[in-house]
């Protein structure tokens, strides 16, 4: 029997237009972005309890140097039991809808939702 396809996560920065395709769009940051209304975003959730803690962030700063030690930490974070549950949650809320994962961050590459995206997708049998 051939494997379930997996369904599409996405990334997209919060200030880029949302698409048609974009299926359940999800707000990954703990604040929210400046300038955007809740109608110019269109989103399904507002998952804030996964966002990085502050302090995570704060260390971070977005220093490339210290991409790879924030999202070892940021995985191991989510690791935890009642975060797996959240973020199960969050991919059953989505049912098979494709998933955008909205951040605020000016980089594409090395932001929350691309760690949020591997765990997410780590989950998604």
């Amino acid at each position: 029997m051939a494997a379930a396809k997996k369904r599409r996560i996405a990334i997209q920065r919060a200030y880029e237009e949302p698409g048609a395709r974009d299926g359940y769009r999800v707000l990954v940051d703990r604040h929210w972005p400046r300038g955007r209304s809740r109608a110019v975003l269109r989103l399904d959730e507002w998952a804030r309890e996964i966002a990085p803690e502050p302090a995570l962030i704060h260390w971070y700063g977005h220093v490339p140097e210290r991409w790879p030690t924030f999202r070892k930490r940021y995985l191991s974070w989510l690791a935890a039991p009642g975060r797996q549950a959240r973020l199960r949650a969050l991919l059953a809320a989505a049912g098979r809808r494709p998933i955008t994962l909205v951040y605020g961050a000016r980089t594409e590459t090395e932001n929350q939702a691309v760690v949020l995206r591997e765990a997410l997708q780590a989950l998604d049998d």
